[in-house]
């Protein structure tokens, strides 16, 4: 089984100098959105796979306006897939001065991890968000026949699983992914353990071992398909 992770393309964070929680894209996000399009249409990348058979799309706008273009490329519909939403921002940061909000991330930077699991005072604590991720995925793979196996860190695949799933998240929600799967702990920085650009992908594939499947990283952050003046993080 693949497992594509694709970040929404660059979000207009700011309209008037006010700060917005669910963005859409800028003009060069939804420039990248359509790089990353023409790149997972594309057959040669992938010649031995075949198409995807799931495409699931969190039901934050930015990663919406990413999927849309990449659903109408392979030709196939988005699944809204709520678990994807990334970590919920204080509501109050709707309509706040861009600055104020800008020091109010800076100032997370400097804390403990302690505080760091906290997450941000009214938003969604990092751990509640670890929680609903990682749970979300479990439930999904364990849906599709994928399900952990005795030995930790090790799945049981059935035979009926999708072969390619490919998902439009967040640089906060496939960092989780990610980390949950390699059965790595997870930590309040993951964003920036497992660093991915807009409109950029991570890949992850199963791999036969102890008579189960680990998950392997193949990519991570793989921005290739935009030119690097237009790159953005």
């Amino acid at each position: 089984m693949e497992l594509i992770l694709v970040r929404h393309g660059e979000p207009a964070w700011e309209k008037e100098g006010r700060g917005r929680n669910d963005p859409d894209l800028t003009e060069r996000g939804h420039s990248q959105a359509s790089a990353v399009a023409r790149r997972l249409a594309d057959p040669d990348e992938h010649p031995a796979r075949g198409r995807v058979d799931r495409l699931l799309v969190s039901p934050a706008r930015r990663a919406v306006e990413t999927a849309s273009p990449i659903a109408e490329a392979l030709a196939m519909d988005a699944e809204p897939t709520d678990w994807l939403l990334e970590i919920r921002n204080p509501p109050e940061f709707e309509g706040s001065p861009i600055e104020d909000i800008q020091q109010a991330f800076k100032a997370a930077r400097i804390r403990s991890r302690a505080e760091a699991w906290a997450g941000l005072p009214g938003g969604e604590p990092v751990a509640d968000f670890h929680r609903r991720v990682t749970a979300g995925l479990r439930t999904w793979l364990a849906d599709h026949g994928v399900v952990p196996a005795d030995d930790p860190g090790l799945w049981d695949i059935d035979p009926s699983a999708p072969d390619r799933v490919l998902a439009v998240a967040h640089a906060g929600t496939n960092s989780t992914i990610v980390a949950h799967l390699l059965d790595v702990a997870h930590q309040p920085w993951d964003w920036d353990r497992f660093a991915m650009g807009h409109a950029s992908a991570a890949v992850l594939t199963t791999v036969p071992m102890a008579g189960a499947h680990l998950w392997s990283l193949r990519a991570l952050g793989d921005g290739n398909h935009i030119p690097v003046t237009d790159r953005t993080y």
